[in-house]
């Protein structure tokens, strides 16, 4: 039986950079996908992500502050740029269930700059927005856009450059630890590994079931459309930032990146299925949704032109998971929650800690295995 140091299982963003990561520590690292590189079938394809510290929660903000950095460093590694600073404005409607307060002392605590506008001082400063009354508005000059397919080739390109072994289309169908490491069962073979690094997010549980773990998560199909302006160049990411609307239902969107459109998305749409039931068809009630809004709050966003589908596999209170399995802790599992894309290679550097140094200077006790649970 082949034996390696760590086993990274998925090769989505968070599995690519933490293959990258622990290959660049010098440790034999084997990484398995079960489907081609670069599918179409998770959350980690496409074109942008937003990149950003706005969050109200300190966590996280102290998390996107240090995966800034990740990201510099990767770009200097790779010899390629994969992130565009914009600017970002979070909306906060006064009488919607997010406060506008929890975003500014966030990052009060944490140190990062910002301005807190309102209705008027938005449309001044980016008349294509129609800000109605009584809507806190928070800009952060930080944010900015990753490009996704990208950067998750880049990182697949880097593991395997610094020693990594990939192996795609090859399912992994069980783990078992045996209290020295664990061996990987899959369809062309076993393996064992002192660690196992499980970044499968929606089939997580498929491998943690049967060693009576698992994490209680919803399964849903989201999707974003590709709308086109009449004049794109209003919407140059010069002129008009990343924005995200936090209200009862959330939306975001981006300026123009790579093409004369925009992209914009609900958030977690409660599209439920599961990765079996998945269609792929984008949903038209969504889509008019989405369309409603886009007329009202940014006018000159024009029809839609194409809509893509992912999947978004839900924590309760959508925290990560970044934590060895209590109960068999040669199993380090991550999970997203489907906003973990700007983290990728800090959470990819931290799961490379936690295999092979034991554990991370980074605080990730909001994250850790009360989210693992004994079924």
């Amino acid at each position: 039986m082949e034996t390696f140091d760590v086993a990274v299982v998925g090769m989505g963003a968070l599995g690519s950079a933490a293959a990258y990561h622990l290959a660049r520590k010098g440790v034999n690292v084997v990484a398995f996908e079960q489907f081609e590189l670069g599918h179409v079938r998770g959350a980690s394809h496409d074109t942008s992500r937003i990149l950003r510290t706005s969050y109200g929660k300190p966590q996280y903000v102290r998390l996107a502050r240090s995966a800034y950095q990740d990201w510099a460093d990767f770009e200097a590694v790779a010899g390629e740029r994969f992130v565009t600073v914009t600017g970002g404005v979070v909306f906060c409607p006064v009488e919607g269930p997010y406060a506008a307060g929890d975003f500014t002392s966030s990052l009060d605590e944490v140190g990062v700059p910002y301005e807190l506008l309102g209705p008027a001082e938005v449309n001044t400063r980016w008349p294509q927005f129609r800000i109605p009354e009584n809507v806190e508005s928070i800009y952060t000059p930080d944010t900015g856009i990753v490009h996704a397919s990208r950067s998750v080739a880049a990182l697949q390109m880097q593991a395997r450059a610094h020693g990594a072994v990939i192996r795609d289309r090859t399912p992994v169908e069980r783990l078992n630890p045996d209290g020295s490491g664990v061996v990987v069962h899959t369809a062309n073979g076993d393996v064992r590994a002192g660690k196992v690094v499980l970044a499968a997010d929606a089939w997580t549980n498929t491998l943690l079931e049967p060693l009576d773990a698992a994490i209680p998560l919803v399964t849903m199909q989201e999707q974003v459309t590709y709308f086109k302006p009449a004049d794109p160049d209003a919407f140059d990411r010069d002129r008009f930032p990343v924005w995200i609307w936090e209200d009862t239902s959330c939306f975001y969107g981006f300026p123009t990146y790579g093409e004369p459109t925009i992209k914009a998305a609900r958030d977690r749409s409660d599209n439920l299925m599961t990765p079996q039931e998945r269609t792929f068809v984008p949903s038209q009630e969504l889509l008019d949704e989405l369309s409603s809004f886009m007329g009202a709050t940014i006018p000159g966003s024009g029809p839609a032109l194409r809509t893509v589908t992912c999947q978004y596999a839900i924590t309760p209170d959508r925290r990560f998971v970044i934590s060895p399995l209590e109960q068999h802790p040669d199993v380090i599992v991550a999970l997203g929650a489907g906003h973990a894309f700007k983290f990728t290679p800090a959470i990819g550097r931290i799961l490379a800690e936690l295999a092979v140094d034991g554990g991370t200077g980074e605080d990730i006790s909001a994250f850790a295995s009360h989210l693992v649970a004994a079924s």
